[in-house]
């Protein structure tokens, strides 16, 4: 996460405002009242052309420090809908977590219950652990240097395990997302890959209409671009916001009144992975008009003509497990 903005710039610049609002008042004063005969009319026009000339860098200054007030604003209210976000996010999981380990400790149940409960706390714990790392990565990401492994990433299997992954988080079937996934290899650390695709498939599960239909399609064009675009059927988001959403902190909306979980860092973590793989992402509405496409363009994609591949250090997606602790 970027260094705290120090408040050194808003208060010299306050300080030299007002200096220089003194000075002209003194200086004015002083060339004025004297002159007043005719006998330096030079003098007068010099004092005018200073007095002027002092008028307008303050008129800057004034402008530059609203511009900074009101960025430091923004920010404040951010880092408010960040801390109100995560203080339900940790509440909600811990409250559950209590409520059935009580219920275990102080009523006989069956061993079909204990096995129900004990699935359900691995997810509120999941949904802590997604949370924490979603904290810790965004802390992390400005300072971090790209040292983590590289190797061949199969992306289509990579999507695939992100999507099964997104519907058992929320009890879904996998029916609703579908995917068209031409087989691709790209050379990256399979950790970013993960935490970006899977960011993109939560939101767009996530922000949906009620019954949620999402559709991922991969590509790996000719000049090396591997290109996924993840479509959803929700309300879509605003043509004028579409680039505010990738900032730190940012939600659409006042923190208390919203239905939907999160932090406002999942796509500032998204966006900057990308930016350190060298791609990019632009976010569109369908040619349907309802519902958001988010576009991630990754360079060094390469198309395979299947599954198999004899590279040494191909990483398998399989190993990685499930939100129900089960391997996929």
């Amino acid at each position: 996460m970027p260094e705290r903005k120090s408040l050194k710039l808003p208060i010299v610049l306050a300080v030299v405002m007002i200096a220089m609002l003194i000075a002209l008042i003194v200086g004015w004063v002083f060339f004025t009242v004297p002159g007043s005969d005719d006998d330096q009319p030079g003098l007068s026009w010099a004092a005018m052309a200073i007095g002027t000339t002092f008028l307008a860098v303050l008129l800057v200054g004034v402008i530059l420090y609203l511009a900074l007030s009101i960025k430091a604003i923004n920010l404040t209210s951010r880092q408010q809908n960040f801390i109100d976000s995560v203080t339900h996010e940790l509440k909600s999981p811990i409250a559950s977590l209590k409520l059935y380990l009580q219920t275990m400790d102080r009523r006989q149940v069956t061993p079909q219950q204990q096995h129900d409960f004990c699935r359900f706390m691995l997810e509120d714990v999941e949904r802590l652990d997604l949370l924490i790392n979603h904290v810790l990565e965004a802390a992390r990401l400005e300072r971090r240097a790209d040292d983590k492994e590289r190797c061949q990433v199969a992306v289509d299997q990579l999507l695939e395990l992100c999507a099964r992954n997104v519907c058992l988080r929320y009890r879904l079937s996998t029916d609703i997302i579908q995917l068209d996934l031409d087989p691709c290899l790209l050379d990256a650390a399979p950790v970013d890959l993960d935490m970006i695709f899977r960011n993109l498939l939560d939101n767009a599960v996530k922000y949906s209409a009620d019954e949620p239909q999402v559709v991922v399609s991969l590509r790996c064009e000719s000049e090396g671009w591997l290109v996924v675009r993840i479509r959803d059927n929700g309300p879509g988001i605003p043509p004028q916001l579409r680039r505010k959403i990738f900032g730190r902190f940012v939600r659409l909306g006042k923190e208390l009144e919203r239905e939907k979980p999160g932090t406002g860092l999942g796509l500032y973590i998204v966006r900057t992975l990308i930016k350190r793989l060298g791609g990019k992402i632009r976010v569109d509405s369908p040619d349907s008009g309802t519902g958001t496409v988010f576009e991630v363009q990754l360079p060094g994609g390469r198309a395979t003509g299947g599954r198999q591949g004899d590279e040494e250090d191909r990483y398998e997606p399989e190993v990685l497990a499930s939100s129900t602790g089960e391997k996929l």
